[in-house]
């Protein structure tokens, strides 16, 4: 059967793999799945403790319903302003992005 603890192991395995990825790619599109990674296994936490600690109520589905959406918005805003640099730089790049400098 499988347990609490099995959850919590998938997810903290997502999570290391969302943050190994967010810390060493350099291409931004990967940077950004990599941030969907690390939100899933924050999903997969909320579902188990909902359905194993708090079974009668659902609000660990409500709180994966909402980072569910909060990523939805958060990859049309990132996609957004990775197209609109790359139009501008023509590379997707990270350390290619240097906007902010003189």
């Amino acid at each position: 059967m499988i347990g609490f603890t099995h959850y919590l192991i998938l997810s903290t395995v997502l999570f290391g793999i969302g943050m190994y990825g967010v810390i060493s790619k350099r291409n931004a599109v990967a940077v950004l799945m990599s941030v969907e990674i690390m939100l899933n296994a924050v999903n997969i936490n909320f579902i188990a403790i909902s359905k194993f600690i708090r079974s009668e109520t659902g609000i660990g589905q409500l709180f994966a319903i909402f980072v569910i959406v909060v990523a939805a918005a958060e990859v049309a805003v990132g996609l957004a302003l990775i197209i609109a640099i790359y139009r501008q730089k023509k590379s997707v790049n990270l350390n290619d992005f240097n906007l902010l400098k003189w």
